[in-house]
């Protein structure tokens, strides 16, 4: 009996005598899906590739403009919304106001970097806002050819943005937005 209780007594010691440190906080695993894309088709004088992982909805909060669309990433619970408006001799109105709502996210933005959009083959030009930091979209963007069409997209994620956590994801989706942008074609 003596030596079973020395036993004990040597193992609780041993193992109360090594250091703890306490773990790091982890974050769940994300498995993404594989990359495929498909054409979205449409009555509207646009199409473009989205991927089939996500789901293109009209924009409920309007009955007027019916070209305005929702891209649903439902599995990482993102959207992102796009609004098309014809041009009518006001393309620097369109242009300032996308300028505007991107630079909305300044107050808790880090950075806010532009991208320049150039496709004169298939007459796309515009700008893409890559926002950094805690901030409610970390995307935007608008398309244009400059006499016709505009079209504005911003990314949203519909949960409190932790920049750490959300990172991973949000570069992901970031992927298929500039393959959206890439294949954007006006009808």
């Amino acid at each position: 009996m003596q030596k079973i209780l020395f036993i004990v007594f040597i193992t609780f010691l041993t193992a109360c005598s090594s250091d703890y440190a306490p773990k790091p906080k982890g974050f769940f695993r994300i498995n993404f899906p594989e990359k495929k894309y498909q054409t979205f088709i449409s009555d509207c004088p646009f199409q473009f590739d989205y991927p089939t992982y996500a789901v293109v909805n009209d924009y409920k909060g309007s009955q007027k403009n019916t070209c305005w669309k929702n891209v649903d990433f439902n599995s990482f619970n993102a959207r992102l919304h796009l609004s098309y408006s014809s041009i009518n001799k006001d393309i620097d109105k369109h242009i300032e106001d996308s300028r505007m709502l991107a630079y909305k996210h300044i107050v808790k933005a880090e950075a806010i970097n532009e991208e320049l959009v150039s496709f004169p083959n298939k007459k796309v030009y515009g700008l893409i806002y890559s926002i950094d930091g805690a901030t409610a979209s970390g995307l935007q963007f608008y398309l244009t050819d400059s006499t016709k069409h505009f079209l504005r997209g911003a990314l949203y994620f519909n949960v409190q943005t932790n920049v750490d956590s959300i990172q991973p994801v949000s570069s992901f989706i970031k992927e298929d937005v500039f393959k959206l942008v890439n294949t954007l074609n006006w009808k």
